[in-house]
């Protein structure tokens, strides 16, 4: 076993509250969970080694900053500082019909229900949902009541300072007819550690707006992942923003239970220096008239490494589904590396579904045009990498939020930028 992986059974074991039935039967996974190397096709272009060798602090420290508020967004802030909730729920003014606790102060009914979502991560494929099940300590759970329509953003805020790590868990719950948008943001200084995963049932004609920022700083090492179950006629639209770190692996698994329903997946990542990103996604669909878009599109500068891995999966009985699964990838230097494979698993013969990957480099001619027209390189690497992904941008719903980004993206191609 991993010397890694036994501190974390080691640490979880002293871990006491109500949360332990959960965490026990997460621990007595991980005794019989061999650890994963590159022979494992999930972790074929992953190594663990940057986790085993990093030096987490034994100080349990938990400071709640100020996190600036994004113009125009008006959101309800929750933030989590090391897997922490530093928010005061009942100082949020919430609507009706939309109920927020933290898990390590739910009630008894909060509890059986916050039970319920964390048996939807499968631990057959998400190794380190266990190690999340094991360590966590706090999170939240959101419910929203059927019927209801939230205008305002739900914002969480995961912020990892130096040297300490974080297992936190979200997990959402909309009834029949609700609408919300909810916005994970991370954030990691230096050498810390996140393990942040979600868990989101869209109940039926439901209609679930999301985002995941995982901006987290080069030494940081983020994974975690999503889990979201579609009923009948439920609508997902998930954008996901990825910057490159010491290791960044995220899982997305998106499971049409109902039929009608409607997903469509769009994600960025942007990786410089000696970053990794693995983004692998799966989506099934079980029964039929599901409906699935999911668009990736990566930009890899300088030594940088990314690892694109998503599966549709049309069972025997999907007839009717229309999938399609697509990734673009831009190379900006030789010493970059990208990996990438979509998946069609296909089981129904009346379906109509396509998928297409591509690596591509920046046209030296189209570059020269700009430079000719007396713009610097450095702006016309940045206008080329923003036009790459510009129509994903283009494609948030949220307009405030991706006005936001806009400038965020832009510093981040000059950070990327090959010296």
């Amino acid at each position: 076993m991993s010397q890694w992986l036994q501190q974390v059974i080691d640490r979880g074991q002293a871990i006491d509250d109500w949360l332990s039935p959960v965490r026990a039967q997460a621990l007595e996974t991980l005794r019989h969970t061999d650890w994963p190397n590159r022979r494992v096709e999930a972790w074929k272009y992953t190594s663990l080694a940057p986790l085993e060798q990093l030096e987490l602090s034994k100080n349990d420290t938990a400071t709640a900053p100020h996190i600036p508020a994004i113009d125009g967004l008006n959101s309800l802030d929750l933030v989590f500082v090391n897997g922490q909730l530093q928010s005061d729920i009942n100082a949020l003014p919430l609507p009706q019909g939309l109920h927020i606790s933290s898990l390590r102060e739910a009630s008894t009914q909060q509890q059986a229900a916050a039970t319920t979502l964390f048996a939807k991560i499968k631990p057959e494929r998400h190794l380190f949902g266990l190690v999340n099940d094991a360590l966590v300590k706090d999170g939240v759970l959101i419910d929203i009541d059927a019927g209801i329509k939230i205008e305002r953003p739900i914002r969480i805020v995961n912020l990892s300072s130096d040297g300490q790590e974080s297992h936190h868990r979200i997990l959402v719950r909309l009834g029949k007819d609700a609408e919300a948008t909810v916005i994970e943001q991370g954030q990691g200084e230096q050498a810390s550690l996140s393990t942040g995963f979600a868990e989101y049932e869209i109940g039926e004609q439901a209609n679930l707006e999301h985002y995941r920022l995982a901006m987290h700083t080069h030494q940081a090492i983020h994974i975690g992942g999503c889990h979201f179950s579609l009923k009948q006629q439920a609508r997902l639209n998930s954008t996901l923003i990825g910057y490159g770190s010491q290791l960044s692996r995220v899982d997305v698994d998106i499971i049409h239970s109902g039929e009608h329903a409607k997903a469509k997946f769009n994600a960025i990542y942007l990786l410089g220096e000696s970053e990794h990103f693995d983004l692998h996604s799966t989506i099934e669909h079980a029964v039929p008239n599901g409906t699935t878009e999911e668009n990736a599109r990566g930009i890899v500068g300088d030594k940088a490494k990314a690892v694109f891995n998503g599966r549709i999966h049309i069972h025997r009985d999907a007839q009717k589904t229309l999938a399609e699964l697509n990734n673009r990838n831009l190379l900006l230097s030789r010493r970059g590396q990208i990996n990438t494979k979509p998946e069609l698993e296909i089981y129904a013969d009346d379906v109509q579904c396509a998928h297409g990957a591509t690596v591509a480099e920046i046209e030296e001619d189209t570059l020269y045009y700009l430079r000719s027209r007396g713009i610097s390189r450095s702006q016309a690497l940045v206008m080329l990498n923003f036009g790459f992904i510009q129509e994903l941008v283009n494609q948030m719903p949220n307009q405030a939020l991706a006005h936001w980004l806009q400038p965020q993206l832009k510093a981040r191609f000059v950070e990327m930028e090959v010296k």
